[in-house]
């Protein structure tokens, strides 16, 4: 890959909003999603990097945001820099592909949709498992779970519950969907 071929992967992908607003950096802007492309000042190592969330937002999932850059983000990785976590691809300049570039950027694009929801409905699981293991290690069965989950609600040891008795019947029937898809799987 040479350096004009950059700007024109990006344009043949972006049109119009494709910006350089320095010689070695590009960006572009769309209602969605932000992507910056940097190549470094001695043309060695190009990076491509889109904003995910503020790092707040994923405080409690940075263990899996790890786990996920050792087996399933491919080529590019979650990394955090000012605050911000951030998808990023770094690669060799000289050996870049078009197609890896192309590749590299829709990957980024897609963690960026993505966002985090699958990160926080594997932790959620994670603390149902939890629930599940020290219930069985105390000789409960579900609805014995279930009955300390609805008074742990009413004490507002889990949190208030806000709304009305519809949404407060909504949660705990989520509760018993999970404790009883995952009963038999937990030790």
């Amino acid at each position: 890959m040479i350096l004009a071929e950059i700007a024109s992967c990006l344009i043949d992908q972006f049109g119009e909003v494709v910006l350089q607003p320095e010689p070695n950096a590009w960006q572009v802007e769309t209602e969605k999603f932000r992507l910056l492309v940097l190549l470094s000042e001695d043309q060695t190592w190009l990076r491509i990097l889109i904003p995910i969330a503020p790092l707040q937002q994923a405080e409690a999932i940075l263990t899996q945001l790890l786990a996920a850059n050792f087996d399933t983000t491919l080529s590019t990785r979650y990394a955090v820099h000012q605050d911000v976590v951030w998808g990023v691809f770094q690669h060799p300049f000289s050996s870049l592909t078009e197609t890896d570039f192309t590749a590299a950027i829709n990957t980024l694009i897609e963690l960026h949709q993505q966002g985090f929801s699958g990160f926080f409905n594997q932790l959620i699981e994670e603390r149902i498992r939890q629930v599940i293991q020290m219930a069985k290690r105390q000789g409960q069965s579900i609805e014995a779970t279930m009955q300390t989950l609805e008074r742990f609600y009413a004490e507002g040891l889990m949190g208030e519950m806000q709304g009305d008795a519809e949404t407060r019947e909504q949660t705990l029937e989520a509760w018993r969907r999970q404790l009883e898809r995952l009963w038999l799987e937990v030790e």
